[in-house]
């Protein structure tokens, strides 16, 4: 007899997918491991083009009655699931702690209540969505958000759950059904949302979680023609296979992609803070896309700001991410790891030095691989211009001003950007040519859900967040009416 769930962490999750409100096995199934171990945490139901079929039609038999929902029941039953994932903090963290392997204390302290804060938000913003009525030469225009109908949803592996619901919670608020595709390296805490959700009163149909591997079930699901809408984060290359396939069907797409972020310090920097900036681009193993794995530095402070750095990271703790001593865990899989090493291999090769680090943790084994800054790289080199996904930064200098902003922009990315600068009309000058979609000044990843985020160039199309998510899963709608030529109904 087949086994549908898996105990992970004390924490029993179904293995199978979540389709118009019943749980669906699939006649395959794919090993999720764990980076911490290797450990096999269950085996997953394998979706394919029966999955994604029965998904889509499962998302628009239920799509009718929720879009005719009122927005108060929507933003309740939205209030309703955050208060279910509220409930199972410490569950979903464990889970995820030991499926994508970032830090248990972060996904506590942090990631999860954000998963419950992305509920919230977008359930308030809805009853407040709306735009003043404006007059043309008399005639009144209306702006409203009509639901589109059902979304295909395609997350990562870096944050499953809180990217996830990122794009769920203003799908669902929308009043649109959605399916989600969870990374096939990072399932389990999708399938635990799915049943947070069905106890909430989300009705059947309404969230979907298909599981599986994007060129299978992934494929038939963004080709579709009966998907309104299509959201994804991840890989550039990926990308521009789904768009190809959406293309067909003219689905608007909105795409978070890849970064090569710099963070430029400047000589007149509080270099304490620069340096702490820097050493935190290794969060979550250097998995992260937003992270600014460039660092430019003025000429001038360059060597006291590395010693400051050094410092820093060399004081970093490798380790179990279930341990709270632990300030960098694993990376994802050991394709991921290869490909890290390899582009760390090919810069020394081709003249880099590696300050710190420079390969993996052969103390740990496994997939740990030490936190790297590189040094003597070339602007057109493959590590400064290609992403790592891991814990690699490189360090470059400049003179000017100008240099600073070219360098920083000489990437074919344009996801973030970070500076570090005493004077408040340096940043101003740097930040409005920076090409990205978000710059933080003397700060970092500081996010907030009604700004827009999305980036530039090769690092995304589109914006979400606030009314810009909205704009997005909605038809957005203007209605404009005579001021005469009505009947006299009395």
């Amino acid at each position: 007899m087949t086994q549908h769930t898996t105990t992970v962490a004390g924490v029993e999750v179904d293995t199978r997918h979540w389709i118009g409100g019943a749980r669906v096995a699939s006649a395959e199934t794919f090993a999720d491991l764990s980076p911490i171990d290797g450990a096999t945490l269950g085996e997953i139901a394998r979706g394919g083009a029966a999955e994604a079929e029965a998904a889509v039609a499962a998302a628009e038999a239920a799509f009718p009655a929720w879009a005719a929902t009122p927005r108060a029941e929507r933003a309740r039953i939205l209030h309703a699931i955050a208060d279910g994932v509220e409930k199972r903090i410490e569950d979903l963290a464990k889970v995820e702690t030991l499926d994508n392997g970032a830090l248990l204390r972060s996904h506590r302290r942090g990631v999860m209540p954000r998963v419950a804060h992305n509920f919230r938000f977008f359930a308030d913003w809805l009853l407040t969505l709306g735009h003043e009525d404006f007059d043309t030469r008399g005639h009144t225009n209306q702006v409203s958000w009509d639901p589109a109908g059902p979304c295909v949803l395609i997350t990562p592996w870096n944050a499953p759950l809180m990217l996830a619901t990122w794009k769920v919670a203003p799908a669902l608020a929308a009043g649109n059904t959605v399916i989600l595709k969870p990374a096939e390296w990072s399932p389990l805490t999708a399938s635990l949302l799915a049943d947070i959700a069905a106890e909430a009163g989300l009705p059947a149909g309404v969230l979907n979680v298909v599981q599986g591997y994007g060129a299978e079930v992934g494929n038939a699901l963004v080709s579709h023609p009966g998907v309104r809408r299509i959201s994804f984060t991840g890989s550039v290359p990926t990308a521009k296979r789904i768009a190809a396939a959406a293309a067909a069907n003219l689905t608007p797409l909105s795409l978070e992609l890849g970064g090569k972020s710099p963070l430029l310090v400047f000589a007149d920097a509080d270099l304490d803070l620069a340096a702490d900036l820097a050493v935190e681009q290794y969060d979550n193993a250097g998995q992260v896309c937003l992270a600014a794995t460039r660092l430019l530095v003025e000429s001038s402070v360059a060597e006291e700001f590395t010693r400051r750095f050094v410092e820093r990271a060399e004081a970093l703790v490798q380790g179990d991410s279930r341990d709270g001593a632990s300030d960098l865990g694993p990376n994802i899989h050991p394709r991921q790891l290869e490909k890290i090493d390899g582009f760390v291999r090919r810069a020394l090769d081709g003249g880099a030095r590696a300050v710190i680090g420079g390969g993996p943790n052969t103390d740990l084994g496994g997939l740990y691989y030490r936190p790297t800054l590189l040094t003597g790289v070339a602007q057109d080199s493959e590590i400064v211009q290609e992403e790592v996904f891991g814990p690699v930064l490189t360090l470059q200098t400049f003179d000017t001003e100008a240099e600073a902003v070219e360098l920083a922009n000489d990437t074919r990315f344009g996801l973030a950007a970070t500076l570090a600068t005493g004077d408040p009309e340096c940043a101003e000058r740097v930040s409005a040519q920076l090409v990205a979609g978000t710059v933080w000044v003397n700060c970092f990843f500081v996010r907030d859900l009604q700004a827009p985020f999305g980036g530039s160039r090769h690092s995304g199309v589109g914006r979400e967040g606030g009314t810009w998510s909205f704009d997005f899963y909605c038809d957005v709608k203007n209605t404009v009416t005579a001021p005469k030529g009505w009947k006299d109904h009395g």
